[in-house]
This record gives structure tokens, C-alpha cells and sequence, in this order.
């Protein structure tokens, strides 16, 4: 049986305000998958009244992000990991052992 890791997607709390409404826009633009709760919708349909959480918010794997800068930068970590993930690995010809002579000359020098 092989067994796969699922990724859980980032839930993102929003309001009515324009805060909430331009961090939708940098998920959406940046391409991150992400689940969407209006904050009233969640009030109604849950645990009723959130009166300490603030909008917008976002529950990620890595923690919780409430200020519109560590959101930014949860998304830039995000987009970044996606990059080197999505970058083919480099695979080195047999015949090019030119950086391979390189760092073991690099690495033999600091013996001299």
C-alpha cells in the first residue's frame, strides 16, 4: 500500500473590509490554494461569535498569521517552496566532472 501525504490547504478568515478583501486578491494572484471563511458565515454555521479573532487571518500548517505582513510572507515562503519543488533537478552528465575536479581541489587546498 503506498501511502501519500495529503497537503492541507491554508484557511483564510475574512471580513466584509478591505484589508481582507486585498489579502483574497494576493492569494488568488499568487496562486495559492487556500479554503475561504467569512467571518459570519463561520459565526453562524460553528461556534457562534469569534470575538477575539481578527480579520483577515490565516490558519496555515506553519502557525497563524493576523497582521497583513506575516501573511505576505506566508505566502512568499509558500510560492518560494512551490518553486523549488516545481525546478527539475539538475543531473550531471558522466562525462562533465569539471565542478566534481573543482571542489575536490577547493576542498585539498585548505590542507595547504
Amino acid at each position: 500500500m503506498n501511502a501519500t501525504k495529503k497537503k492541507r490547504k491554508p484557511i483564510l478568515l475574512i471580513d466584509d473590509s478591505i484589508d481582507s478583501q486585498r489579502i483574497k486578491r494576493l492569494f488568488c494572484e499568487s496562486e495559492v490554494d487556500f479554503v475561504e471563511y467569512h467571518i459570519k458565515k463561520f459565526e453562524e454555521s460553528c461556534c457562534g461569535e469569534l470575538p477575539t479573532t481578527r480579520t483577515p487571518s490565516v490558519i496555515a500548517e506553519g502557525g497563524i498569521y493576523r497582521e497583513e505582513e506575516k501573511i505576505r510572507n506566508y505566502i512568499k515562503q509558500l510560492k518560494e517552496k512551490q518553486n523549488k519543488l516545481s525546478q527539475p533537478r539538475q543531473i550531471h552528465q558522466q562525462g562533465d566532472t569539471s565542478n566534481h575536479n573543482k571542489r575536490i581541489e577547493e576542498s585539498e587546498s585548505a590542507y595547504w
